[in-house]
């Protein structure tokens, strides 16, 4: 099964490290992800950039309306992603537990399905 660990940090975060501290939380990231790429479960992973780079497309009033980021209301961002295969929602976790972004961020575990299955 596919499982998408979404990490989401709390926005502005990012500024208060320095480029060394950043570099060295992204090297963390980077090899988790070969981790997973060694052990043939990682699909795909990137990081995303600040919301300040991000659009948001949405109908309102039956009108499609573009909002450009940050996005204020958000007191969060989604700040990268890993998919992955797994036999099981618990193997999924498991390996979310050890994400090094667990430890500045909040990793989501969701398995991937069709919108339609509940």
């Amino acid at each position: 099964m596919k499982y998408l660990l979404l990490i989401t940090e709390p926005r502005g975060d990012r500024e208060t490290r320095n480029e060394a501290e950043a570099r060295a939380l992204y090297d963390e990231m980077v090899a988790f992800g070969g981790e997973l790429a060694a052990q043939g479960r990682l699909l795909a992973s990137e990081s995303l950039r600040p919301d300040s780079h991000g659009v948001r497309i949405a109908t309102r009033d039956g009108k499609l309306a573009l909002t450009d980021g940050p996005f204020t209301e958000a007191r969060e961002m989604v700040g990268g992603f890993y998919l992955i295969e797994c036999a099981s929602r618990d193997e999924a976790v498991q390996l979310a537990k050890s994400c090094p972004a667990a430890r500045f961020a909040t990793v989501e575990v969701r398995e991937c399905a069709p919108c339609y299955v509940k």
